[in-house]
């Protein structure tokens, strides 16, 4: 008899090492080392690796998921939330299944069309749509059968997480801070998809109860101001952990909204729990303890990054810790069962805060850096992060912690007219001050100084061992494993094999894409196979400009590859993206009723400045910083007529929702049309000087 498809339970994930020929879970246990026990491929034969087999998914956009391997069946996600489940010996199609999620949707995402992975358990595959859904499918055949919304339709909430499954509950975040939410997560029974708890990361109206207890010691940290109608921001978009013999899940919180303090709490204070670890217990949502990375978070430095559970030598006795690298620049070591401070050290460039007291647990901030005084401030990180998403691995044969880690600054300053705008980026910040500067000397120099780079970090001394340096930003996340092998897909579109005790690099696979995927390993056929999804795209391929389009993997060719000793198979010959051209939906009834614009390239230049502030605030997000596309989203310095002609339909009207670009005329009106356009007209010409 066939084995049962996803049989998988708690018991199984934590004796998965038992079994190291599946990839059980999102970091294949519940530590999330994202370690593999397989050595069959070490570091003297990695050299031999070739392509076994790849899967062409059907959107050429980001791809960001984690597949999950059980008996022999690769489940794994694609753009727009798409599942697929694959043979995972040879990559033959078992089934998909689409949500149908509204393309128009797109415009509530910070990051991209992107999802992290499904979660199995006991025959469903368990995955969260980017517009708050959450879906129960049979592994067997790929029938829903049940589906479970987790957020409310009137706030521009997104789901881009795997979920995890604790004691059959499936433990799921949502996105959307930037544009003004309110934080939770949230237990569904896996059966049936009803809710068992919720908790919310900060409180919500003063005037009506609290939805917990927890939420008790929050309210003293907000003062004044009325974030609750913007929406405190704090949610759980990414990284979880769960240690079984403690009965502690842990869930990482994301930043404020807005980003600027002085909004939302005019009066300072620390804004619990935005930007926290915070352990629960995963039966009941109950507060355990928490631990704030950044009190008075105001630069989106959310502490939503990967967390590593693991038992290390501390002061010559073992200690259970959690360990993280958040945004903010400083890696932390903590007691995972008290939540108690034990080391916190930069692992990239830092200017915001000289150093964290060990002793009170809090950082010592450059008085600079609080920019919501008024004064605008170049700052480390960026608002991407020191560290964003990409996972983290831990090796316990070496003792180091690899982390994907990235070196870029932004200036922030306060957006002096803000004012809450539903759906928008509301985040307080004068983004039109973010971006690359015009003199191409200076945004030269930025551009050497932003780069990426692989920290083998110590976690017991504190500090960096050794480093594998990056010219480009985002690169993959990673994956080592017991043959002293360290894995990373990086944004020159290549995935790596490195030493994993020195980074020396051993083997190397052009993939086509820029890949910003951690790869993973798992056994078909009696042999050790390497797997990533690839496909470049997230928030820095969508929004960095001329910084994203330098990666030489800058094209979107989204792929499941995968390897294996002797492979021989080839990938076709590149070919251009179909995302990047220029796509006309039917048009709408609104769409129809915006008539063209009258602009040309001669516009005035009053004009195009308040065009490129518009872009800037509402349009960059998805088009590149100066227009310039670093992913496949279209161009728009090299507009078609019909586009231009199309304007004000495709802007205000939605004409071309069917290709994930929404109509904005909710926030903007035909004068915000014509300034935008004498805006990308004017760099249309500078685009067509340059040939």
């Amino acid at each position: 008899m066939a084995p049962a498809m996803a049989a998988v339970d708690g018991q199984r994930i934590e004796k998965a090492d038992q079994q190291p020929g599946n990839w059980l879970s999102h970091g294949r246990t519940y530590s999330e080392q994202r370690f593999s026990p397989l050595e069959e491929l070490d570091e003297s034969n990695v050299d031999g690796l070739g392509l076994a087999w790849f899967f062409d998914l059907p959107d050429d956009r980001g791809i960001e998921a984690t597949p999950i391997v059980v008996d022999g069946v690769m489940y794994v996600t694609g753009a727009w939330s798409k599942v697929f489940a694959l043979d995972a010996a040879s990559g033959d199609l078992l089934w998909q299944y689409d949500p149908q999620v509204p393309r128009e949707w797109a415009g509530n995402l910070c990051c991209d069309v992107v999802n992290r992975g499904v979660a199995v358990w006991k025959g469903v595959v368990l995955s969260g749509t980017l517009d708050g859904r959450l879906l129960g499918i049979d592994a067997r055949n790929g029938e829903l059968l049940w589906e479970t919304r987790t957020t409310p339709l009137d706030r521009p909430y997104s789901i881009t997480g795997a979920p995890r499954v604790v004691k059959d509950r499936v433990i799921i975040g949502n996105g959307g801070a930037e544009l003004g939410v309110r934080g939770f997560v949230s237990a569904y029974d896996y059966r049936t998809g009803e809710l068992q708890w919720r908790f919310y990361t900060v409180p919500g109206d003063p005037s009506l109860p609290l939805e917990h207890p927890a939420l008790e010691m929050t309210l003293d940290t907000w003062k004044g101001g009325e974030w609750w109608k913007i929406g405190g921001g704090g949610t759980v978009w990414d990284s979880m952990a769960y240690d079984p013999e403690a009965d502690l899940l842990y869930v990482g919180t994301g930043n404020g909204s807005p980003w600027n303090r002085s909004i939302r709490s005019p009066g300072g204070g620390d804004n619990l729990f935005l930007s926290s670890m915070v352990a629960l217990r995963p039966e009941t949502g109950e507060y355990v303890w928490h631990y704030q990375t950044t009190p008075g978070e105001s630069w989106d430095y959310t502490a939503t990054q990967h967390m590593i559970l693991a038992e290390i030598d501390w002061q010559g006795e073992p200690r259970k810790v959690i360990m993280q690298a958040p945004k903010n620049g400083f890696f932390y070591v903590l007691d995972r069962l008290t939540g108690e401070l034990l080391s916190a050290e930069p692992y990239t460039q830092v200017t915001w805060a000289e150093r964290v007291d060990l002793e009170t647990g809090r950082p010592v901030e450059n008085p600079a850096a609080r920019y919501e005084q008024g004064e605008a401030a170049l700052i480390w990180p960026h608002p991407l992060g020191g560290h964003n998403w990409h996972p983290m691995s831990y090796s316990p044969d070496t003792g180091l912690v690899y982390i994907p880690a990235q070196e870029i600054g932004m200036n922030y300053a306060p957006d002096e007219q803000f004012s809450y705008s539903p759906g928008g980026w509301n985040t307080g910040v004068a983004l039109e001050l973010a971006g690359m500067p015009d003199d191409e000397a200076v945004r030269a120099e930025f551009g050497k100084l932003t780069k990426g780079h692989v920290s083998a970090w110590d976690p017991v001394a504190g500090r960096e061992v050794w480093r594998i340096q990056h010219d480009n930003v985002w690169n993959g996340g990673l994956l080592s494993t017991a043959g002293n092998l360290l894995f990373q897909g990086n944004a020159d579109g290549e995935l790596v094999a490195y030493r994993a005790s020195n980074g020396e690099r051993l083997w190397r696979f052009p993939a086509q894409t820029g890949i910003v995927a951690a790869p993973i390993s798992y056994q078909a056929g009696g042999e050790q196979l390497i797997a990533v999804a690839a496909g470049w795209g997230g928030a820095f391929a969508l929004t960095g400009g001329e910084l994203a389009s330098r990666s030489a993997g800058s094209v979107t060719n989204s792929r499941i590859l995968v390897f294996r000793q002797g492979g021989t198979a080839a990938l076709p010959a590149v070919v251009g993206s179909s995302e990047n051209s220029e796509v006309t939906a039917a048009s709408s009834t609104s769409a129809a009723a915006h008539g063209a614009l009258a602009v040309d390239a001669a516009s005035e230049p009053d004009a195009i400045e308040r065009g490129r502030v518009l872009f800037m605030r509402n349009c960059h997000m998805c088009h590149g910083d100066r227009a310039v596309s670093g992913s496949n989203i279209p161009d728009l310095r090299h507009m078609s007529d019909e586009t231009v002609a199309q304007f004000a339909a495709i802007v205000l009207g939605g004409l071309r929702h069917q290709g994930g670009m929404p109509g904005f005329a909710e926030r903007l009106d035909p004068t915000n049309a014509e300034d935008l356009l004498a805006y990308l007209l004017s760099v249309r010409v500078d685009a067509a000087g340059e040939g």
